[in-house]
């Protein structure tokens, strides 16, 4: 589905004279249906590598293969279309509207489709109870909930237009040990019962040894790439 190959990023700042390499030629390749952790330190290139994978930002050079497409090479439209069709996101700041209800939230991305009005409520509330949120609090605004509820709010906004791709950005970030093991739980069945791809951007090793496999990136280059043999089994029920 993904094919990495030999990607670089140079931002350039002034009058561009000075240039910051930030991405040193970063090879890899991401089957469908991998629950795939993308490791390293801050400043270590992660963020920007995701917002390649996301269609956020291009390389400086090398090729970015999305199912069987150079995303490298396309217009800024066109980049929105794919992350429209194909990519969901989900941050460490959740990025939900604080006085819409967890329904509106949910079907915020089908707003800027066709999307009929009712079917639009039906694919949020199947998005929702995907992630194990109660019903209870659907009519709830969002600043009414738990950081764990939220960021299952978020996952169900990312869910909602069926994505093949999930990128989740430090999704555990703001939140405590226990309700980040609910978090972490949700990636791993949307994973396995949905057969979701998803890539778990994290600077901690404990939340990407919930992966199948993790690439460590350290000062813009792959430093370990490998299948996790000691994956953890996060085993919480919904709450």
């Amino acid at each position: 589905m993904i094919d990495c190959k030999n990607i670089t990023k140079i931002y350039k700042s002034g009058n561009g004279n000075v240039e910051t390499t930030v991405l040193k030629g970063l090879t890899f390749s991401i089957k469908d249906g991998e629950f795939v952790a993308i490791m390293g330190p801050s400043g270590s290139g992660k963020s920007t590598l995701m917002n390649i994978i996301g269609a956020l930002d291009t390389p400086t050079s090398g090729q970015y293969i999305l199912d069987g497409h150079d995303v490298s090479k396309l217009s800024d439209d066109e980049l929105a279309d794919i992350r429209k069709d194909k990519l969901g996101f989900v941050f460490q700041s959740f990025n939900l509207l604080p006085r819409a209800t967890v329904l509106r939230n949910a079907m915020l991305p089908l707003m800027y489709t066709n999307t009929p009005e009712e079917k639009r409520e039906t694919r949020a509330k199947e998005a929702l109870k995907n992630t194990g949120l109660d019903e209870s609090h659907y009519q709830h605004r969002s600043n009414q909930l738990s950081g764990g509820q939220m960021q299952r709010v978020a996952i169900a906004r990312a869910l909602v237009n069926n994505p093949s791709i999930i990128l989740a950005d430090e999704p555990t970030g703001n939140l405590d040990t226990k309700t980040g093991e609910v978090v972490l739980y949700t990636f791993q069945i949307l994973n396995e019962k949905q057969k979701r791809t998803v890539i778990l951007i994290t600077h901690e090793r404990y939340v990407a040894e919930h992966a199948d496999r993790i690439i460590e990136i350290r000062d813009g280059l792959i430093v370990g790439d490998k299948k996790n043999q000691n994956k953890l089994r996060t085993k919480v029920p919904f709450k």
